[in-house]
Protein backbone atom coordinates (compact mmCIF):
# COMPACT_ATOMS: atom_id res chain seq x y z
CA UNK A 1 0.00 0.00 0.00
CA UNK A 2 1.43 3.33 -0.85
CA UNK A 3 1.76 5.44 2.21
CA UNK A 4 2.04 8.98 0.80
CA UNK A 5 -1.18 8.33 -0.66
CA UNK A 6 -3.22 10.01 2.15
CA UNK A 7 -0.94 13.43 1.76
CA UNK A 8 -1.46 13.09 -1.93
CA UNK A 9 -5.30 13.06 -1.83
CA UNK A 10 -4.49 16.21 0.84
CA UNK A 11 -2.52 18.36 -1.80
CA UNK A 12 -5.25 18.00 -3.98
CA UNK A 13 -7.56 19.35 -2.01
CA UNK A 14 -5.65 22.25 -2.09
CA UNK A 15 -4.86 25.06 0.78
CA UNK A 16 -8.03 25.90 2.84
CA UNK A 17 -9.16 25.93 6.65
CA UNK A 18 -7.55 23.49 7.94
CA UNK A 19 -4.53 23.08 5.77
CA UNK A 20 -1.60 25.30 4.57
CA UNK A 21 1.05 24.85 2.40
CA UNK A 22 4.51 26.08 3.22
CA UNK A 23 7.73 25.37 0.41
CA UNK A 24 10.36 25.36 3.37
CA UNK A 25 10.79 27.13 6.66
CA UNK A 26 13.14 30.31 7.22
CA UNK A 27 11.38 32.48 9.86
CA UNK A 28 10.10 30.89 12.81
CA UNK A 29 7.68 33.76 14.08
CA UNK A 30 5.86 32.99 10.78
CA UNK A 31 5.08 29.57 11.08
CA UNK A 32 4.01 30.65 15.20
CA UNK A 33 1.12 32.28 13.35
CA UNK A 34 0.21 29.19 11.40
CA UNK A 35 0.17 27.04 14.60
CA UNK A 36 -1.44 29.75 16.69
CA UNK A 37 -4.36 30.51 13.78
CA UNK A 38 -4.78 26.39 14.11
CA UNK A 39 -4.78 26.07 17.92
CA UNK A 40 -7.71 29.15 18.20
CA UNK A 41 -9.72 27.61 15.33
CA UNK A 42 -10.34 23.99 14.42
CA UNK A 43 -7.18 22.72 14.11
CA UNK A 44 -5.13 21.75 10.72
CA UNK A 45 -2.27 20.56 9.18
CA UNK A 46 1.12 22.05 7.59
CA UNK A 47 2.72 20.49 4.91
CA UNK A 48 6.37 21.70 4.76
CA UNK A 49 8.32 20.80 1.58
CA UNK A 50 5.15 21.49 -0.48
CA UNK A 51 4.36 24.84 -3.06
CA UNK A 52 1.87 26.99 -3.40
CA UNK A 53 0.22 24.86 -6.41
CA UNK A 54 0.77 21.93 -5.22
CA UNK A 55 4.00 20.83 -6.54
CA UNK A 56 6.66 19.12 -4.25
CA UNK A 57 9.86 20.49 -2.96
CA UNK A 58 10.44 18.32 -0.01
CA UNK A 59 12.54 19.23 2.66
CA UNK A 60 16.36 18.51 3.01
CA UNK A 61 17.14 18.41 6.97
CA UNK A 62 15.56 17.92 10.05
CA UNK A 63 15.72 21.93 10.45
CA UNK A 64 12.54 22.74 9.05
CA UNK A 65 11.26 20.25 12.09
CA UNK A 66 13.69 22.15 14.56
CA UNK A 67 12.17 25.60 13.20
CA UNK A 68 8.20 24.49 13.95
CA UNK A 69 9.63 23.43 17.47
CA UNK A 70 11.24 26.85 18.14
CA UNK A 71 7.65 28.37 16.44
CA UNK A 72 5.74 26.34 19.52
CA UNK A 73 8.03 26.67 22.41
CA UNK A 74 9.69 30.02 21.89
CA UNK A 75 7.26 31.88 19.98
CA UNK A 76 3.48 30.48 20.64
CA UNK A 77 1.75 31.86 23.97
CA UNK A 78 0.85 29.26 25.31
CA UNK A 79 2.74 26.77 23.63
CA UNK A 80 1.03 25.17 20.89
CA UNK A 81 1.32 20.92 20.82
CA UNK A 82 1.54 19.52 17.63
CA UNK A 83 2.25 16.02 16.28
CA UNK A 84 4.64 15.08 13.18
CA UNK A 85 5.56 12.50 10.31
CA UNK A 86 7.67 12.63 7.93
CA UNK A 87 6.36 11.22 4.10
CA UNK A 88 8.21 10.44 1.06
CA UNK A 89 6.09 12.16 -1.62
CA UNK A 90 7.94 11.21 -5.49
CA UNK A 91 10.95 10.60 -3.89
CA UNK A 92 11.23 13.80 -1.51
CA UNK A 93 10.42 13.62 2.30
CA UNK A 94 7.50 16.05 3.28
CA UNK A 95 6.97 16.98 6.61
CA UNK A 96 3.59 16.91 8.04
CA UNK A 97 2.85 18.44 11.26
CA UNK A 98 -0.68 18.21 12.52
CA UNK A 99 -2.42 21.05 15.28
CA UNK A 100 -5.20 20.36 17.30
CA UNK A 101 -7.94 22.60 18.09
CA UNK A 102 -6.79 24.60 21.18
CA UNK A 103 -8.32 24.05 25.12
CA UNK A 104 -6.36 27.08 26.34
CA UNK A 105 -7.48 29.39 23.77
CA UNK A 106 -6.05 32.48 23.05
CA UNK A 107 -2.92 31.15 21.79
CA UNK A 108 -0.56 34.60 20.76
CA UNK A 109 2.43 34.53 18.16
CA UNK A 110 3.83 37.60 17.12
CA UNK A 111 2.84 39.46 13.88
CA UNK A 112 5.37 41.59 11.32
CA UNK A 113 6.19 44.63 14.16
CA UNK A 114 6.73 41.79 16.88
CA UNK A 115 2.96 42.90 19.00
CA UNK A 116 2.09 39.60 20.07
CA UNK A 117 -1.56 38.69 18.98
CA UNK A 118 -4.10 35.64 18.71
CA UNK A 119 -4.24 34.57 14.66
CA UNK A 120 -7.21 32.96 13.47
CA UNK A 121 -7.78 30.87 10.28
CA UNK A 122 -10.13 32.09 7.61
CA UNK A 123 -10.17 30.65 4.71
CA UNK A 124 -6.87 29.59 3.34
CA UNK A 125 -5.10 32.88 5.25
CA UNK A 126 -4.66 33.56 9.06
CA UNK A 127 -5.88 37.08 10.34
CA UNK A 128 -5.89 38.74 13.71
CA UNK A 129 -8.78 37.97 15.71
CA UNK A 130 -10.92 40.78 16.78
CA UNK A 131 -11.20 42.10 19.96
CA UNK A 132 -14.51 40.52 20.72
CA UNK A 133 -13.51 37.16 19.78
CA UNK A 134 -10.39 37.37 22.02
CA UNK A 135 -12.29 38.58 24.92
CA UNK A 136 -15.11 35.76 24.33
CA UNK A 137 -12.07 33.27 24.30
CA UNK A 138 -10.96 34.41 27.49
CA UNK A 139 -14.31 34.32 29.62
CA UNK A 140 -15.41 30.84 27.91
CA UNK A 141 -11.81 29.48 29.08
CA UNK A 142 -12.46 30.82 32.79
CA UNK A 143 -15.90 29.89 33.22
CA UNK A 144 -18.95 31.82 33.21
CA UNK A 145 -22.14 31.82 34.54
CA UNK A 146 -25.21 34.54 36.03
CA UNK A 147 -25.28 36.26 32.70
CA UNK A 148 -28.03 38.56 32.97
CA UNK A 149 -29.37 40.05 29.47
CA UNK A 150 -31.75 42.80 29.63
CA UNK A 151 -34.06 43.48 26.51
CA UNK A 152 -33.57 46.92 26.15
CA UNK A 153 -33.70 48.91 22.89
CA UNK A 154 -30.42 48.40 21.81
CA UNK A 155 -30.82 44.45 22.41
CA UNK A 156 -34.06 44.77 20.67
CA UNK A 157 -32.60 46.84 17.52
CA UNK A 158 -29.75 44.33 17.69
CA UNK A 159 -32.48 40.76 17.48
CA UNK A 160 -34.22 43.21 14.55
CA UNK A 161 -31.23 43.58 12.55
CA UNK A 162 -30.07 40.59 12.42
CA UNK A 163 -33.62 38.98 11.55
CA UNK A 164 -34.11 41.66 8.91
CA UNK A 165 -30.42 41.47 7.26
CA UNK A 166 -28.59 38.15 8.07
CA UNK A 167 -26.48 39.56 10.70
CA UNK A 168 -24.89 43.05 12.41
CA UNK A 169 -21.36 44.28 12.51
CA UNK A 170 -20.20 46.29 15.88
CA UNK A 171 -19.91 49.17 13.82
CA UNK A 172 -23.17 49.14 12.79
CA UNK A 173 -24.04 48.22 16.18
CA UNK A 174 -22.72 51.54 17.46
CA UNK A 175 -24.19 53.46 15.09
CA UNK A 176 -27.58 52.98 15.07
CA UNK A 177 -27.92 52.39 18.64
CA UNK A 178 -25.23 55.17 19.37
CA UNK A 179 -23.69 52.82 22.15
CA UNK A 180 -19.80 53.46 23.24
CA UNK A 181 -17.64 50.51 21.66
CA UNK A 182 -16.61 48.70 25.15
CA UNK A 183 -20.38 48.49 25.69
CA UNK A 184 -21.48 46.92 22.15
CA UNK A 185 -18.24 44.57 22.70
CA UNK A 186 -19.31 43.33 26.42
CA UNK A 187 -22.96 42.67 24.99
CA UNK A 188 -21.77 40.55 21.96
CA UNK A 189 -19.79 38.79 24.10
CA UNK A 190 -21.94 38.16 26.64
CA UNK A 191 -24.49 37.22 24.03
CA UNK A 192 -21.65 34.95 22.29
CA UNK A 193 -21.35 32.97 25.66
CA UNK A 194 -25.21 32.77 26.11
CA UNK A 195 -25.12 31.25 22.27
CA UNK A 196 -27.63 33.83 20.98
CA UNK A 197 -25.32 35.04 18.09
CA UNK A 198 -22.36 33.52 16.44
CA UNK A 199 -19.00 35.27 14.96
CA UNK A 200 -19.01 34.94 11.14
CA UNK A 201 -15.49 36.16 10.47
CA UNK A 202 -14.26 36.86 7.10
CA UNK A 203 -10.48 38.98 6.03
CA UNK A 204 -12.42 42.19 5.83
CA UNK A 205 -14.64 42.24 9.04
CA UNK A 206 -16.63 40.26 11.95
CA UNK A 207 -20.30 39.53 10.99
CA UNK A 208 -22.85 38.34 13.97
CA UNK A 209 -25.76 36.11 13.48
CA UNK A 210 -27.81 34.19 15.57
CA UNK A 211 -26.55 31.25 16.66
CA UNK A 212 -27.79 27.34 15.63
CA UNK A 213 -28.69 26.61 19.49
CA UNK A 214 -30.65 30.34 19.22
CA UNK A 215 -32.85 29.40 15.84
CA UNK A 216 -33.49 25.84 16.97
CA UNK A 217 -34.91 27.05 20.48
CA UNK A 218 -37.41 29.42 18.42
CA UNK A 219 -38.50 26.13 16.61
Amino acid sequence: MDESKKIREQIKQGEGPHLDFKHSINDSKKIARSLSAFANTEGGTLLIGVRDNGSIAGVKSDEEYYMIETASLVFCKPNVEFTHKTWNVEGKNVLEINVEPGTNKPYRAPDYKNNYRAFIRVNDENFVASKIIVDFWKRKQKGFKGIKLIYDDVVETLFNEITENGNITKSQLTRITGIKSQKANTLLTNLMLMEIIDAEISESNTKFIFHKNYLKDLE
